[in-house]
């Protein structure tokens, strides 16, 4: 299976593609076509699988299908236990979001830094990655 028949736009088809990755793996063919079609999921995976491009990559599909709106309101929250995990998502996040035709804005926010640049740097976000502590 490739990533053209789970049912993503051809501009993130397009950004994976540019990011080199040729065929998804298993939690992704599950995963995206559930979350496009806006069901709940639940899943397991272990390391190295796939898993945050699994939701990643659906979420950047829809925005892709909504207008940008700047605001502090954020349209998606991440929380992730690690703040190692928040840098990896963010990105992830922004190695897809780059050659989109809609910008995507996210950010990610942890403990042991000022909070001041962190809320300052909210405004407009779309996608927020958390970890306890912030």
């Amino acid at each position: 299976m490739s990533f053209s028949n789970l049912g993503l736009s051809t501009p993130l088809l397009d950004a994976i593609r540019e990011a080199n990755h040729d065929n998804p793996f298993p939690i992704q063919t599950k995963a995206i076509p559930a979350i496009l079609q806006k069901k709940d999921l639940w899943a397991l995976a272990p390391t190295g699988s796939g898993k945050t491009a699994a939701y990643v990559l659906p979420i950047l599909d829809m925005f892709q299908r909504k207008t940008a709106v700047k605001s502090r309101a954020v349209a998606v929250l991440v929380l992730v236990p690690t703040r190692e995990l928040a840098l990896q998502v963010d990105q992830t996040v922004k190695t897809f979001a780059k050659a989109l035709p809609r910008k995507v804005k996210s950010m990610a926010v942890y403990g042991g830094v000022s909070i001041n640049p962190q809320m300052i740097h909210l405004y407009g976000t779309d996608l927020l990655i958390g970890t306890p502590g912030r």
